[in-house]
């Protein structure tokens, strides 16, 4: 069951974030890389965030490899640089999901922060972490794209299981 669910919510995931996309994909390259306010910085930056974390927590979990430092936006000038990098990232977290199993989805990871603290986690947790972290972060930059004439439409989780049903 839980596997399942995590798995459903990853598809959310990659769905979500491909409709974030296609909007992010109308901005001109002073609305990609402006502040989407005084405290958040670009959707460069906040795709980069997004990306990183999803990147960094299967490295943690699937390689057993604690990073200690996120990606730099400046080796990412362009939408098309993060997107290349997105969808490797998103077929390798996308496979290494559905090969898990309960008894994996109920054990604990050990990693350590980027600052190098250590800590352990429950591998099912983290897995929807990684999901509701980027939930958060499209909230942001669905407003901001509204904003800007380019809204993603309705990006709740029930739409996207409304959708994919109608395919089944």
């Amino acid at each position: 069951m839980l596997k399942s669910y995590i798995l459903t919510l990853h598809e959310y995931n990659v769905w979500a974030n491909a409709r974030i996309m296609a909007q992010v994909e109308k901005l001109s390259t002073g609305q990609f890389l402006e502040p989407l306010s005084p405290t958040h910085p670009s959707f460069r930056e906040t795709l980069l965030h997004v990306l990183a974390a999803e990147w960094i927590w299967r490295q943690r979990c699937q390689e057993g490899v604690s990073p200690t430092a996120l990606f730099d936006g400046a080796d990412f000038p362009t939408l098309q640089s993060i997107q290349t990098l997105w969808a490797e990232e998103r077929q390798k977290l996308m496979a290494y999901v559905a090969a898990l199993d309960e008894t994996a989805l109920a054990s604990h990871i050990a990693y350590q922060t980027t600052g190098g603290r250590p800590m352990q986690d429950n591998l099912g947790e983290i897995l929807i972490h990684v999901v509701m972290h980027g939930m958060q972060h499209r909230g942001e930059l669905a407003m901001r794209l509204t904003d800007y004439g380019h809204s993603p439409g309705e990006i709740d989780l029930i739409r996207f299981a409304q959708a994919r049903d109608k395919r089944s």
